[in-house]
C-alpha cells in the first residue's frame, strides 16, 4: 500500500488536480498494482481527507505543549521517527495539528512498525494535502536531497 501512496504523490499530486476514485483505480491497476492494495491506499487518502473535518481546537495550532506518545504509537513509530516529528514541530515546519494528522496517518498504515522514510513521505503528503508548498519543498530536500557530507 505504501508504494501506491508514493506513486500517487509522485504522479498525481498537483495543485487543482482532482481525479475521481474510479479513474485512479484504473490507472493504478494499469500501473501493475493489486486491487486490494489500491483500495487500502485510497482508503488511507480518504482518511486524510476526513481529518479536515475533525474539530481540533483552534488554539492547538499555536500550542507549545510536549506531545506524549501512547503505547501503540511507541510500538509503531520508532525513536528516530518520533524525533523527526519533534524536530519538524520545533522548527515550525509543522504545527501540532499537522503532527497529529501525520501520526494518525502513520497509524493507519498496515505496517507493524513504520520507518523514518515512511514518516517523511507521510508528513510530505499531509503538508501537500494542505497546500503548504514552501514546506513541501523543505520536505522534498529532506527526502531527495544530497545527504553527502562536505568538508570546508
Amino acid at each position: 500500500m505504501f508504494d501506491i501512496l508514493v506513486y500517487l504523490f509522485e504522479n498525481y499530486f498537483e495543485p487543482n488536480l482532482h481525479l475521481d476514485q474510479g479513474t485512479l483505480e484504473k490507472e493504478l491497476s494499469a500501473a501493475g498494482f493489486e486491487s486490494t492494495e489500491i483500495n487500502l491506499a485510497l482508503d488511507w487518502l480518504n482518511g486524510l481527507d476526513k481529518l479536515t473535518h475533525v474539530p481540533y481546537p483552534e488554539s492547538l495550532v499555536d500550542s507549545k505543549s510536549i506531545r506524549i506518545f501512547s503505547d501503540i504509537e511507541l510500538e509503531r513509530i520508532d525513536a528516530e521517527s518520533r524525533g523527526f516529528l519533534t524536530f519538524l514541530e520545533v522548527a515550525n515546519i509543522i504545527n501540532p495539528i499537522q503532527r497529529e494528522w501525520s501520526i494518525d496517518r502513520i497509524l493507519a498504515l498496515n505496517d507493524k512498525e513504520v520507518d523514518i522514510e515512511q514518516v517523511k513521505w507521510i508528513v510530505l503528503i499531509v503538508l501537500w494535502s494542505q497546500g503548504q508548498a514552501e514546506d513541501y519543498m523543505f520536505m522534498e530536500d529532506l527526502l531527495f536531497g544530497d545527504n553527502t557530507q562536505q568538508m570546508h
